[in-house]
């Protein structure tokens, strides 16, 4: 067997970055899963806050926002492709948005603008992270990494996404397999 070949499917989960990952984009990451087949891998890297706000986005899209909503909401550089473009992870809600997507039965994917709308008049989704563009990996592409030891991998957990501060998400992962990132080194050793 191909040792790209894999049968397990890393949708709903963190990849979290190795210290050793030297990738401008992805160095001290933590991606949120979205999408995992065959074809390749789609996620969020979910713990880069943009210097740009929720109320930024808003007015760039000529949407008014409601007085009690703050608008501070970080935005986050979500992953090098189509950077242009919002994606909205978001917990379920009864209505149906225009461009969206059950990632699980837990959180869904949306890409068009009735849902920015609906946040800004207060009736959105309770729990929402919006990025602006997308990690990508073609077919194997992820999982030759993980041979590679570029990524270590455990189950999305929902307070990490929505309750924990941007900057500990990452450690906060790693601990959900017992690893301290701090005491790992991106420098190899001789014995």
């Amino acid at each position: 067997m191909d040792p790209t070949e894999s049968n397990s499917n890393l949708c709903d989960h963190f990849l979290i970055s190795m210290p050793h990952l030297k990738d401008r984009f992805f160095e001290q990451s933590l991606t949120y899963i979205c999408e995992h087949n065959e074809q390749g891998a789609m996620g969020l890297i979910v713990n880069r806050p943009m210097d740009l706000s929720f109320k930024e986005i808003l007015g760039h899209l000529e949407i008014s926002i409601e007085p009690l909503h703050d608008g501070q909401r970080q935005i986050y550089a979500g992953g090098p492709v189509q950077v242009e473009r919002g994606f909205i992870l978001h917990s379920p809600t009864e209505h149906l948005w225009n461009s969206s997507y059950a990632v699980t039965e837990r959180l869904q994917l949306t890409t068009s603008v009735d849902i920015l709308r609906a946040i800004a008049e207060g009736w959105g989704p309770e729990h929402y992270l919006i990025t602006l563009g997308y990690a990508g990996w073609g077919a194997g592409q992820l999982e030759q990494e993980i041979l590679h030891n570029s990524w270590l991998s455990c189950p999305a957990d929902l307070d990490i996404l929505f309750a924990t501060e941007s900057q500990q998400r990452l450690g906060a992962a790693a601990g959900k397999l017992g690893v301290n990132l701090d005491l790992l080194t991106a420098e190899s050793g001789h014995a």
